[in-house]
């Protein structure tokens, strides 16, 4: 497989949080909506399963097993595979009814970073205009959530480099991708800086490969194009979608990239599937969150 191509034909309206576990070779991501799905493929037997979720759920972040983390419109959760029991682990802005989360991932030392946004959802899972930047980026460690930052319109993109000195963020809204430092012991940002700019579509989720290589997907933009740790376009890989929403490193080897994407008004056949790309370097396996 040279270029990207489908592979599960899964009709989301907001396919979202895509995380991959070794522990069981399973692939999981959200479809959102005002009341979440939560996908799940085996890669051993191709098995699909849905769970139906209470909550505006965005992002996922391995714990275990049987547990992953959630983050919802009302804060951080966890799911239980085998009891089916999902359990709030603290609250975020949950007296806030206009914001609802966004993207998200887990630092090496298991750290959950996420942020918030203005809601863009009407209830019956209808799209709305946003006119705020209203979002934050948080986050939770030892039970206590920090504010990093703040008037932030989409956030989108948590990946670290794999030496874990540099952290890549975009806010979606401001169309660039951004560059920190990274203290890993502190779980600290300084020295902020704009990394990479695209003409085509904004930036949404992005995942990083061994070589430190960015693979960053373009909302409206119909692709997923490489980065290199200077930032300039190593590669851009076309899809048959316009709404490319996020991407993680799976499979045994973590040489297969799968990609999650969104509906647009039915112009595309294959708006909302889940794609597939084989590649010759390995990618980062998503850090866990630890509770």
């Amino acid at each position: 497989m040279s270029k990207v191509e489908l592979y599960k034909d899964v009709k989301n309206s907001l396919g979202e949080g895509i995380t991959w576990s070794s522990i069981d070779q399973s692939l999981l991501w959200v479809d959102i909506k005002p009341k979440s799905v939560l996908f799940r493929i085996d890669l051993d037997n191709e098995k699909l399963e849905t769970f139906d979720l209470p909550d505006f759920v965005t992002a996922t972040s391995i714990i275990s097993k049987n547990e992953i983390a959630l983050v919802s419109n009302n804060g951080v959760n966890k799911f239980n595979f085998q009891s089916k029991k999902y359990e709030r682990i603290i609250n975020v802005e949950d007296d806030i009814l206009t914001n609802r989360s966004n993207d998200g991932a887990s630092d090496a030392r298991g750290r959950l970073w996420f942020g918030t946004m203005q809601n863009n959802f009407n209830q019956d899972g209808s799209a709305k205009s946003l006119n705020a930047k209203s979002g934050s980026l948080y986050c939770l460690s030892d039970n206590k959530v920090n504010i990093v930052e703040t008037n932030l319109g989409i956030p989108n993109t948590f990946v670290w480099s794999p030496d874990n000195t540099k952290f890549y963020f975009a806010d979606t809204t401001e169309g660039s991708l951004l560059e920190y430092n990274f203290n890993l012991d502190e779980g600290s940002l300084s020295d902020k800086k704009n990394f990479f700019n695209f003409d085509r579509g904004a930036p949404d989720g992005s995942t990083i490969d061994s070589d430190g290589f960015i693979w960053n997907c373009r909302w409206g933009g119909s692709c997923v194009v490489r980065i290199d740790p200077k930032g300039r376009i190593d590669k851009i890989y076309e899809l048959p979608v316009e709404n490319v929403t996020n991407c993680v490193f799976g499979g045994s080897d973590l040489k297969t990239l799968f990609i999650t994407s969104a509906t647009n008004s039915g112009k595309n056949q294959y708006d909302g599937s889940l794609f597939a790309l084989n590649v010759n370097v390995s990618g980062l396996e998503d850090n866990k969150f630890k509770i």
